[in-house]
């Protein structure tokens, strides 16, 4: 027991983002940040006035400190700004871990399992062309289609894939991973615009489900799965009847129409166009300069806004329908959404 408390105070404490100094200055010096060390290395043991100060200044449940670890984040794939502190870094992938456990737990009280496999896991992807191809063949398998997707997210958590949406620092665009090595797991900032969350959420995707050629560069990894998220918004058929085999010029009217129909970008349509020969580099060029040279036109601002929802709502779901078929308490459904129960008592509403 004390050496889990001992990593769940450690853990917590990245949760929150604090160092040893400013997680005791929060405790008002109740205890010392070196009594802190010593409790995380299971040296020493807190009792239970320390720990619930401990779970008030960290933001979680004193019985945070007791739940054992049943979730391992492995083969993580990180998107983030240079600007984002490796405190916030460690802070993102301790809330993933966390939310994930919670997730595997509600499922399991749900008698739910996961089988996932990779309809093109056996494609070895060497450049764009392989690309196009995998997106065609898992369209396919997957039975969607060729038409706009309505909704992203829906659709990879029908797919048994876990979508975690993070309020975080901007200067981080999302992961994805496994846990505990068979569950596919894709995280998102949900502060972004909704046509940057479909596209990084489908980004995120061609990690986990794209097998690239070794000896592939990341920066090569990196626009291979930026082009599997443009295919999979606008594949490659529907995109050439929407803008043609090739332009010269393309209209701003013309790219707000697609942004609102299909969810995807205008600078992603572009970049589209440029990947399928399209449009030349030199058109492709003028546009880049063109879109950075105001803040607004980068942050697409007045070009436009695709009418729909992303968000995940899969683990709500299974909250209420555990709670209400009494499978769980009250009291551990509101547990299990990180939430105090008088707030989850409220908006959990039984006919």
């Amino acid at each position: 027991m004390k050496e889990i408390v001992a990593k769940r105070i450690k853990s917590a404490r990245t949760l929150a983002g604090l160092s040893l100094r400013e997680l005791s200055e929060k405790l008002e010096g109740l205890v010392s940040y070196n009594a802190i060390s010593k409790y995380e290395k299971a040296l020493m043991m807190p009792d239970s006035k320390v720990l619930i100060q401990m779970a008030h200044a960290m933001n979680v449940k004193p019985d945070y400190f007791f739940r054992p670890f049943t979730v391992e984040i492995g083969n993580v794939e990180f998107r983030k700004r240079s600007k984002l502190p490796m405190k916030e870094v460690y802070s993102i992938k301790e809330n993933v871990t966390d939310t994930i456990s919670r997730y595997i737990e509600l499922e399991q009280f749900l008698n739910l399992s996961s089988d996932f496999e990779s309809p093109i896991k056996n494609l070895i992807i060497n450049n764009g062309d392989d690309v196009e191809n995998a997106v065609n063949i898992l369209l396919e398998k997957w039975k969607i289609g060729f038409n706009a997707l309505p909704n992203v997210i829906e659709l990879l958590e029908d797919k048994e894939i876990k979508v975690i949406e993070l309020d975080a620092n901007l200067e981080f665009d999302g992961l994805s991973g496994w846990a505990n090595n068979k569950i596919p797991l894709i995280v998102v900032n949900k502060n972004f615009p909704i046509e940057r969350k479909r596209f990084t959420a489908l980004h995120e995707l061609g990690h986990l489900l794209l097998t690239f050629a070794a000896g592939l560069e990341h920066k090569t990894i990196e626009k291979l799965c930026h082009r599997f998220a443009g295919a999979m918004l606008m594949p490659k058929e529907t995109f050439l009847l929407e803008i043609g085999d090739i332009r010269k010029r393309i209209s701003l009217p013309e790219l707000i129409a697609i942004k609102e129909t299909y969810g995807i970008s205008v600078q992603a349509i572009m970049a589209r166009a440029r990947n399928l020969d399209i449009i030349s580099l030199d058109r492709y060029t003028s546009f880049r300069i063109w879109i950075g040279q105001d803040d607004n036109r980068r942050k697409e601002i007045g070009l436009g806004s695709f009418i729909g929802k992303e968000q995940s709502t899969r683990f709500m779901q299974l909250l209420y329908r555990a709670t209400s078929e009494e499978i769980i308490s009250m009291s551990k459904a509101a547990n299990l959404a990180n939430q105090k129960l008088a707030t989850f008592r409220d908006e959990f509403i039984e006919i």
